[in-house]
């Protein structure tokens, strides 16, 4: 079947035909852009978009590996104020609302009183890659690097939530942090999740990758939420609040939001009912090369990558040297379990001199593929970008 008889056939190509063109512009997201020479407390130099709050961007070459290490894992805040310091001697989560005992947890007693639980899960902004949408879409121009793959441990929240008790009525919690508006009418950085929504894989983390949580990633503790986008991965978490209705909030009500139709998608300044993100879609980054690199005519070298999804699994990966004509299947790496990142290697020896493309598509155990990011429909938060990877390095 030919591409375009495919577009036309599926829910990409019916909001192409309903939307038109323009709201289809999606291409390759803004790549290579410079290393700051000033790092941060517990990071290398990285990608710096701002210091308050802190947004900071891992480069490609990071993916080539399948865990991120702590010190080039990225770091994503929604308001300037930050605790410059936490003192765990007084610090407590505390846990209120339709429960039979309050508590007021101190990471002593997370560590010492509840049994440990380890979850090796992607962290994904659910703006990741948000340069790629054309006209520019609201929010921090991401490239591919506002993601990472960590090894998280901690406690699982149904257990803090069973040892509080839960009414007959309960059926929400609601998650607050420690970051502040520098304007005090800015509604506070708060997340909510049904009780059906928490499963064994939802912990309160305290440890990343075998250390204390890095500060800008969220120290001492944070809600660790596999499979979802890192917007309901609250970060240094103070407070859980148990209720029987959802309650209306900013961060859930107008921001991390798309579409609600099949293609997620909408004419730029169209206004359409929309729905949250929640569930990652499926991907694959390489990260090795990057590019711009330069690889030896007639010489192996090894494609090194990562793919991911909201849980199903990787099923296969395929890399193009043609510009998606054809495709060939990578080998698949160590499986660190469903939510994680799952490496992928090819060896691959160019034979002709110039310019020349690779090209990745990941698709998982459900069945779904990632699109060649000309048939990602236009979203006003740039939220979801899943396309095609491409990166193009010289043959000499």
């Amino acid at each position: 079947m030919k591409r375009r008889t495919f577009l036309k056939s599926t829910a990409v190509g019916a909001g192409v035909a309903a939307f038109g063109p323009d709201a289809f512009a999606a291409g390759q997201p803004v790549d290579n852009r410079p290393i700051s020479n000033i790092p941060f407390p517990q990071k290398r130099p990285m990608i710096t978009y701002s210091d308050r709050p802190p947004l900071l961007e891992s480069p490609r070459e990071v993916f080539a590996y399948p865990i991120t290490p702590n010190d080039r894992f990225f770091v994503r805040w929604h308001m300037p104020d930050i605790p410059k310091h936490i003192d765990l001697n007084t610090f407590r989560i505390k846990v209120n609302g339709l429960v039979n005992r309050e508590l007021s947890i101190s990471v002593d007693d997370l560590k010492n009183d509840y049994e440990p639980v380890e979850v090796t899960a992607v962290l994904q902004c659910g703006g990741n890659s948000r340069s790629a949408f054309k006209p520019t879409a609201g929010g921090i121009q991401w490239g591919h690097g506002a993601m990472g793959n960590a090894r998280w441990k901690g406690v699982r929240l149904r257990d803090i939530l069973d040892r509080a008790g839960l009414k007959e009525d309960a059926a929400w919690v609601g998650f607050n942090g420690s970051e502040t508006a520098a304007y005090y009418e800015t509604p506070n950085f708060v997340r909510e999740l049904h009780l059906d929504e928490i499963g064994d894989h939802v912990i309160v983390a305290y440890e990343m990758n075998g250390e204390d949580l890095p500060y800008l990633n969220g120290y001492p503790v944070r809600l660790c939420l596999p499979g979802y986008y890192s917007d309901s991965w609250v970060k240094m978490l103070s407070n859980l609040t148990v209720t029987s209705d959802y309650q209306k909030l900013f961060f859930m009500d107008q921001a991390y939001r798309v579409p609600d139709n099949a293609c997620e998608c909408q004419k730029p300044g169209e206004h359409v009912p929309t729905k949250p993100i929640t569930k990652m879609n499926v991907k694959s980054i390489i990260g090795y090369p990057v590019n711009g690199g330069k690889l030896y005519h007639n010489s192996y070298v090894t494609i090194r990558g990562v793919a991911f999804d909201h849980g199903a699994g990787i099923k296969a990966v395929l890399l193009s040297f043609d510009g998606g004509k054809t495709w060939k299947e990578a080998e698949l790496g160590d499986d660190f379990g469903r939510y994680a990142y799952r490496a992928f290697l090819y060896d691959f020896k160019p034979k002709k001199y110039g310019k020349q493309t690779i090209m990745a598509k990941a698709i998982n155990r459900a069945g779904e593929e990632q699109p060649f990011a000309e048939e990602i429909g236009w979203n006003h938060g740039g939220y979801k970008f899943n396309g095609i990877d491409v990166v193009t390095v010289e043959v000499v």
